[in-house]
C-alpha cells in the first residue's frame, strides 16, 4: 500500500532528511586512504545521534551499522569492519538512514579514494547523472517505469550494467515502503506517481554486467563479474510543483 503523506509529513520528512544529509557529508570528510571503513560508520553514526536522530538502518532494517560502507565490487549492504583499510584509487559507497520524530531518510553517493581510474570516474559520474535523469522523471502524473527507463537508456548507453535484484522503494515512518521503483522499465508503465508520494530513487550501476551475488556475511552484495559498481540515492517527494529532494543538506 503506497502512503501519501500530508504536509506536516512532508515537513518532517524534511528535518530527518537534513539529518541523513549531514550524516552522509560526514562520512564522505572521514573517506581517505589509510582510514577504515568503520571509521567511516563511526562519523555517520555520531552525526546522527548527536542530533538527536536514529540511525535507520539499525532500528528499522536490521542492519548491524548506521552506515552500509562498500568498496570496489561491493554494491551495497558493505559491512562496516576495523580491518578494511582503504586504498588510494579505491571507491567507496557510503549508503545512510537516520529516523527523525518517527520519518526516515535515506541517501547515498559513491566517493574516490584520492585518485582514481578514469574508468572508475565515468563509472561515479555516470551513475550521479542516472540519479539526477531518475529524479527529474519524479513528476506528478508520471509513471514508476519512466523513472527506471530513464536511468536504464542513459547507463546502458556507456555499456553499463543495473542492478536489477535490488530497486528503490518507497520511504517514510518505514524505511521501505511501497512501491518498488526499479533502475529498469519502460516509459508510461507501473503505477502513477502522485502529490504527497515519497519515494527513494537509488541507482546501482556495474562496471560489467547486472548480476550480483551475496557473500557469506548475509549481507554484502558484490558483483558477479568482480567488476567496480556505484551507488547514488536520494529520497524525493512528489510533489504539484515537481519533486523536491528531501535529503539535501
Amino acid at each position: 500500500m503506497i502512503i501519501l503523506k500530508t504536509s506536516r509529513e512532508l515537513a518532517m520528512m524534511r528535518e530527518a532528511g537534513k539529518i541523513t544529509a549531514g550524516s552522509l557529508q560526514a562520512g564522505v570528510a572521514a573517506v581517505r586512504p589509510g582510514a577504515t571503513t568503520l571509521d567511516i560508520n563511526r562519523a555517520v553514526h555520531h552525526f546522527i545521534t548527536s542530533h538527536g536522530a536514529e540511525p535507520s538502518f539499525i532500528k528499522d532494517g536490521g542492519f548491524p551499522t548506521a552506515a552500509c560502507i562498500s568498496v570496489n565490487d561491493e554494491v551495497i549492504h558493505g559491512v562496516p569492519s576495523a580491518s578494511h583499510v582503504l586504498r588510494e584509487g579505491d571507491i567507496v559507497s557510503i549508503d545512510v538512514g537516520a529516523k527523525y520524530k518517527g520519518y526516515n531518510g535515506d541517501t547515498a553517493i559513491t566517493v574516490g579514494v584520492g585518485q582514481v581510474s578514469a574508468e572508475a570516474q565515468s563509472l561515479m559520474a555516470v551513475t550521479a547523472k542516472c540519479l539526477e535523469l531518475g529524479i527529474a522523471q519524479a513528476l506528478k502524473g508520471n509513471r514508476i517505469g519512466d523513472i527506471g527507463a530513464a536511468v536504464q537508456a542513459y547507463a546502458e548507453s556507456f555499456g553499463y550494467g543495473v542492478v536489477r535484484d535490488y530497486v528503490g522503494h518507497g520511504v517514510g515512518a518505514g524505511l521501505h515502503e511501497d512501491p518498488e521503483v526499479p533502475n529498469y522499465g519502460t516509459a508510461g508503465h507501473g503505477c502513477r506517481l502522485t502529490s504527497g508520494m515519497t519515494i527513494a530513487i537509488e541507482p546501482m550501476i556495474n562496471l560489467v554486467g547486472t548480476e550480483v551475488k551475496t557473500q557469506r556475511n548475509g549481507w554484502t552484495v558484490v558483483t558477479a563479474s568482480g567488476s567496480l559498481s556505484a551507488h547514488f540515492e536520494h529520497s524525493i517527494a512528489i510533489t504539484d510543483n515537481g519533486p523536491v529532494i528531501l535529503t539535501k543538506v
